[in-house]
């Protein structure tokens, strides 16, 4: 039912209330049939569940099955540490999961605690959980609405409703009822609604809506929607699903094939067991935990503060930002823009009535901190004159002026008048908006300037307020007052753009992004602001709440790839907007700082709240938190998203380019009638420590060169995209052959401990691999290859962990080890080289290769 556009009358009838109220009965069985006034919330997952649910991937679920196996083998140091592997990556997913909070719970907060209601005939200050349909409840400056409200009676009553509406102005409001049945909550201006707040006069009004059958009780029930996995989600989920099946056919395929060749099932399940942990890259999710906490760590320091650890590298992949305008494009501040007086009759000194009217024509309080608080364009008028002239200029202006009388703005008349004594006289300053203000000017006075001014800065996106004045010999009344005025002047005021905001959009154009105004202001304003910052260009489009309205769905979904400015939109056409660009496989990513944010900050794929302006219910259903409330700040955060998966990717070629290189080893030895070449923890050995170690120096790689330049990610990209499939199987099989070189040729030279140069010529050999892919074309030799220092570190004290394995007697009875000449470890360090030079010949024609696509590009 649309409540504002009944009658007063209407409204009583329909809540089966009247003038005086309801009786105690009467709100008890209300309050039996619609239940409490407050916002419900689901169920939270028990800490068992949350813990247990990390123990459901299908990688980790074939870890404990090799766990259990080694185990019943009697192979209980692999069981050991794959069980301390696979609860290290347990507890790490617990605590990400259980930091979640609940944002229903903010909007709880948020309730007024009581509220004035008149029942029997009596006001009466109750609880407000206890408010019920048809209460007639009391408001004023100060007070938090306790539920949806149809006015019936206001004086000078203003609600700033900013956290609901994204209207950074509070509303005047009115009683009358409205023709339109699409009015937007922002224009609903006869209604009140659930936790915003009164700035200014005094109401009455019948309640129509509580607890979730409220505004703010719509955006707790669209809060319930399930969060997009993140793209690396998405990634490793397939990612896993495919390596695990690969290793179970594996697995069983030289398990049956060792059989049919008569040998023993033991040794061929020991043989199996040793591929599936050469296979699994073990230190991946620890890996891609460190990555992730060390961008999140640097995104602090540029004020960027992560909620969730995936959501860092979402960001480079994000390639549609939808970013609310008030407090995230533009400051939240209102100022002065422009003026223009149009009488030069000075009152006071050197000051006309235009400079007096925007001195002293206002309600503003001074707080006990000094700062001037109430509505944000007095405020801002009054900072004007203080700019223009100085602060003590308008303490002496006040005392020398003082208030006699004022008549308060309402939204009828659309004007406030206050009335200053002058000597003798009386000085009448008037100002609201032009129209009104022209209504009330003297015959001679009426000026084509005033509105011709007024409809050009309006269409600019800005505020305009006109002045006028007169003086009188004695106080008159109100009508009186405000009739036979003279033109002082006028005044523009706009929430100016953040002068980083341009750069900062011109930077996600550059980068491939589009950047979507959604805001609850109206569209000439948002438009013209758009415009300004470069979000809107030729061939764009910007619709209002009331177009979407009427738009058919198909219509919509032709459009929504070019709009770029949304206006009055509700949370629910918010929430449609992110939908309808993530079913065209767009990653999303939405801006906020308020209440009907929030449910589109939880349903897209990285939501970015406001620190500073933001409400609690947005930063709790956000993924990310601007400290400094700056757009700027979401362009680092892509970047650095960016270099995040590089650096996950460059990982992955490493780790899998290994992992293949040990299976090749595992599966071509017997097959050349060797023996198996390494032991199960040799394998666990090279992979967590030989492997793991370097892999997560990785995550301290600086950015590649032109990383903002390039377009962001396909959705459905694989890991493996842009060769480095390629690199991994054409590595892999030199690595593999390298080693098996020095099986053969050590078992040819009946070495004993032939097993030991294996290992140790297989160490070597990744440690020189990932040397040569710190960087995707940089060679090694080159003088950045000091630049990750805890990498060159990480792979030193690597290569002296795996001297000590050799030399160390404890080490050579656990790793089944023994030790080497130093003829036999420079031969292993110089055979396993070949796999470095290999990689680097390799970056060698793919310089050449870009090299000449660019002149190429360059020429067309």
């Amino acid at each position: 039912m649309n409540w504002y556009q009944l009658t007063n009358e209407d409204v009583l009838q329909k809540t089966d209330s009247s003038n005086s109220g309801l009786s105690t009965e009467q709100a008890q069985r209300k309050l039996e049939k619609y239940g409490l006034n407050e916002i419900e919330s689901s169920g939270k997952k028990s800490l068992l569940s949350i813990f247990v649910n990390q123990f459901k991937d299908f990688m980790i679920l074939i870890l404990i099955i090799v766990a259990i196996i080694s185990g019943i083998i009697g192979d209980t140091a692999d069981t050991i540490i794959i069980g301390i592997i696979i609860l290290l990556n347990a507890i790490i997913g617990f605590i990400q999961e259980y930091k979640a909070e609940e944002s229903i719970q903010s909007l709880k907060k948020m309730a007024a605690l009581n509220a004035q209601v008149l029942r029997d005939g009596k006001v009466e200050n109750i609880e407000a959980t206890q408010i019920v349909p048809g209460d007639i409840v009391h408001l004023q400056a100060g007070s938090v609405v306790p539920a949806d409200i149809r006015l019936i009676e206001v004086h000078a009553f203003r609600v700033n409703e900013s956290a609901l509406t994204g209207e950074s102005v509070p509303a005047d409001k009115h009683i009358d009822k409205l023709e339109s049945a699409d009015t937007p909550l922002g224009d609903q201006l006869n209604m009140a609604f659930k936790s915003t707040l009164v700035t200014n006069g005094r109401a009455i009004g019948v309640t129509i809506g509580t607890g979730m059958h409220t505004e703010i009780g719509k955006i707790a029930g669209l809060l319930e929607v399930k969060k997009s996995l993140t793209p690396l989600q998405k990634r490793m989920a397939v990612f896993s699903k495919q390596l695990s099946y690969a290793i179970l056919i594996l697995c069983g395929l030289l398990f049956l094939l060792g059989v049919l060749r008569d040998e023993s099932w033991q040794n061929m399940l020991l043989i199996s067991i040793s591929l599936a942990v050469a296979a699994i890259p073990e230190a991946l999710p620890a890996l891609i935990t460190v990555c992730l906490s060390l961008g999140a760590r640097r995104m602090v320091n540029k004020k960027a503060l992560v909620r969730n650890l995936p959501a860092v590298e979402t960001l480079g992949s994000v390639n549609f930002i939808c970013t609310d305008k008030t407090g995230t494009l533009t400051e939240n501040k209102m100022r002065v823009d422009v003026v223009k007086s149009m009488d030069d009759t000075k009152i006071l000194d050197e000051l006309t009535a235009f400079d007096l009217a925007i001195a002293l024509n206002n309600d503003l309080q001074l707080s006990k901190k000094n700062e001037i608080t109430g509505d944000p364009t007095e405020i801002a008028l009054v900072q004007y004159f203080q700019e223009t002239y100085s602060v003590d200029l308008l303490e002496k202006v006040k005392n020398q002026l003082e208030r006699v009388e004022e008549f308060p703005f309402d939204s009828t008349r659309k004007l406030m008048t206050t009335l200053h004594s002058v000597g003798d006289k009386f000085l009448i300053l008037t100002k609201g908006a032009p129209e009104s203000i022209d209504d009330t000017l003297a015959p001679t006075e009426h000026s084509a300037d005033l509105l011709q001014h007024s409809e050009d800065w309006s269409k600019e996106g800005k505020r305009v307020l006109a002045f006028a004045y007169k003086i009188t010999d004695s106080i008159p009344k109100q009508e009186e007052a405000e009739s036979d005025l003279k033109i002082a002047g006028i005044a523009a005021l706009i929430d100016p753009p953040r002068a980083s905001a341009k750069r900062a959009i011109s930077e996600c154009k550059t980068a491939g992004i589009k950047t979507v105004m959604i805001t609850g202001d109206h569209l000439a304003t948002a438009t013209a602001i758009a415009k300004d910052l470069g979000i809107i260009n030729e061939g764009d489009l910007a619709r209002s709440s009331e177009q979407l309205k009427n738009m058919s769905d198909e219509t919509f979904e032709e459009e929504v790839e070019r709009i770029r400015v949304y206006a009055r939109v509700s949370p629910e056409q918010k929430l449609k907007i992110i939908k309808a660009l993530q079913a065209k496989n767009y990653f999303v990513a939405m801006t906020g700082d308020g209440v009907n944010d929030a449910p589109s900050l939880k349903a897209s794929n990285i939501g970015v709240a406001m620190g500073i302006n933001g409400t609690d219910v947005s930063k709790e259903s956000s993924d990310m938190i601007l400290l400094d409330d700056n757009f700027s700040t979401i362009v680092k955060a892509v970047k650095e998203g960016r270099r995040i998966y590089d650096n996950i990717r460059k990982f992955i070629k490493y780790i899998m380019t290994c992992n293949s290189a040990e299976i090749l080893i595992m599966v071509l030895a017997p097959i050349f009638q060797m023996p198996i070449p390494l032991m199960p923890v040799h394998i666990l050995w090279v992979n967590l420590v030989t492997d793991g170690l370097p892999g997560l120096a990785l995550a301290n790689e600086g950015a590649e060169k032109e990383i903002m330049k390039r377009s962001p990610r396909k959705p459905d990209e694989s890991l493996f995209a842009d060769g480095v499939g390629k690199h991994i199987i054409r590595v892999a099989i030199i690595m593999a052959a390298v080693v098996l070189c020095v099986q053969a040729w050590a078992l040819n030279q009946n070495i004993q401990h032939w097993q030991t140069l294996v290992f140790v010529t297989l160490s070597f050999a990744q440690l020189g691999h990932i040397m040569a892919i710190k960087s995707n074309s940089k060679s090694i030799f080159s003088k950045d290859v000091f630049s990750n220092v805890p990498l060159i570190l990480t792979v030193f004290g690597t290569i002296l962990l795996q001297i000590a394995v050799i030399y160390v007697p404890l080490a050579n009875e656990l790793l089944h080890t023994q030790p080497l000449t130093w003829r036999e470890l420079l031969f292993c360090f110089a055979t396993a080289s070949i796999v470095m030079f290999a990689v680097e010949i390799e970056k060698i024609i793919y310089r050449r290769k870009t090299k000449f696509t660019a002149v190429k590009n360059h020429d067309k």
